[in-house]
């Protein structure tokens, strides 16, 4: 699947691994987020590599609306409300050092990425008080954020958030200058990974320590995230004659919650979002033209794709050790719709847990924490992959054997349990799964 920002953009192609090699470091997944561990691994003085099953940036980095933000949705009303001010405070920290080393790493590396400061908005168009009640908590939190009815959208709202001084950029053209200073084995498959050792496909790999950035971390034991987390996918159009929008957009509302932002002389427009496994009838590309059509009479779409992000029980990722009883397994998954800010955020925190520095905000992304209040989604979780378990016949998921779904939008077999996906030859797409699906006489 091209996008965008494959169209516009060409990154070095890397040799896959040809031996068994040593490495202090060790990160799977070439994505954003272990691009930029890997990279700040380096400038530490630790000796790491990055092993990528496909190419650098292939996977959802590539289909990203690329919004570099702390708006992640009405998120913090629900902090103070479930966390407390204490994590709540944490957890800005956290992403506001993470945007502005975006800002800081353009500037040092001489990045050119599209890279621009604009503010970003949160909209709706039924509930004013909602909005009024997440800008008190943002404000009370420190951001700088403010109620407003004036925007760029094509239609009028009863309220939304103006947060100022966020950023957009092209991520490739960001990837890319990044990559270019790692040592980084592409087409290498991680097979296993045991204590010190990562089995793959071309060799082995010794590590003093691991990073798992894969998206969705691939090994079930220890860590159980398959029963902690769950994926869902989007779309989005690029469109020419549409609009010019010098700021970012996100609806707020169930069913229009749609996203709007500029690049270059293109409108990204998406949304018509689900969760993976479960879009049997199809039809969100369409559904999209359609609401643009209703925007822009004019507008073209010139481009299209789609993305899967992984979702956490209380929405906030899981950041640091894999498991409690290993100090030398780390993970960065479950960044939710907001993975530009949240992959910044946790390459900054690894490095500093490896390198055995003070992190003050870890305890608020901890993969061992246990919020209480989030139970009851992870109940709703055990019953889906209960449901997709016992569904009797059809073809099986090689992740844990739940029955998988046929997505006519993208012809590809979807698992409604854990996310993973698969094309109609049964060849593997996105994870946890590591094997391809059996789909034969299917």
């Amino acid at each position: 699947m091209g996008t965008i920002w494959t169209k516009t953009s060409k990154l070095p192609a890397f040799s896959p691994l040809a031996q068994s090699v040593r490495a202090e470091v060790a990160v799977i997944g070439g994505g954003i987020a272990g691009i930029l561990t890997a990279f700040f691994l380096k400038r530490a003085g630790k000796d790491v590599i990055v092993l990528e099953g496909s190419r650098v940036g292939s996977g959802q980095t590539a289909g990203t609306t690329a919004k570099i933000t702390i708006s992640h949705n009405l998120i913090y009303e629900k902090l103070f409300r479930e966390a407390g001010e204490e994590k709540a405070r944490k957890y800005v920290s956290a992403n506001k050092r993470a945007l502005k080393m975006y800002s800081r790493l353009v500037q040092e590396e001489q990045i050119d990425c599209d890279f621009r400061e604009c503010s970003s908005y949160l909209y709706s168009l039924t509930d004013a008080e909602q909005i009024k009640r997440e800008v008190e908590a943002a404000v009370r939190l420190g951001i700088e954020a403010e109620f407003t009815t004036k925007t760029e959208l094509p239609f009028s709202v009863i309220g939304s958030i103006c947060y100022q001084k966020q950023a957009a950029f092209h991520p490739l053209l960001f990837l890319k200058a990044l990559a270019e200073q790692l040592v980084i084995y592409e087409h290498t498959k991680v097979t296993g990974v045991e204590e010190g050792k990562i089995y793959t496909d071309h060799g082995n790999v010794l590590a003093d320590a691991v990073v798992f950035a894969s998206h969705y971390p691939i090994m079930n034991t220890p860590g159980y995230y398959f029963a902690r987390m769950h994926q869902e996918r989007s779309y989005v159009l690029a469109l020419k004659q549409a609009q010019p929008f010098e700021h970012l957009y996100l609806g707020v509302d169930p069913g229009e919650d749609f996203s709007f932002r500029n690049f270059r002389e293109f409108t990204l427009f998406g949304g018509e979002g689900h969760r993976t496994g479960e879009n049997e009838t199809g039809g969100q590309y369409k559904k999209l033209e359609r609401r643009a059509k209703e925007y822009w009479r004019d507008c073209e779409t010139i481009d299209r794709w789609s993305a899967q992000d992984c979702m956490t029980l209380d929405a906030i990722p899981y950041i640091g050790l894999y498991t409690g009883k290993n100090k030398k397994w780390y993970v960065e998954t479950g960044f939710g719709k907001w993975g530009m800010t949240s992959s910044m955020a946790a390459a900054l925190m690894i490095t500093e847990q490896i390198c055995q520095k003070e992190s003050g905000n870890a305890a608020v992304f901890s993969p061992q924490r246990v919020p209480i209040r989030a139970l009851k989604a992870a109940a709703v979780e055990g019953a889906k992959s209960a449901k997709g378990l016992a569904a009797p016949g059809g073809i099986r998921c090689p992740h844990l054997g739940c029955k998988l779904t046929w997505n006519p939008e993208e012809e590809t077999w979807d698992c409604p349990c854990h996310g993973s996906r698969f094309d109609k030859e049964g060849n593997l797409i996105d994870n946890p799964a590591l094997k391809n699906a059996a789909v034969e006489g299917k």
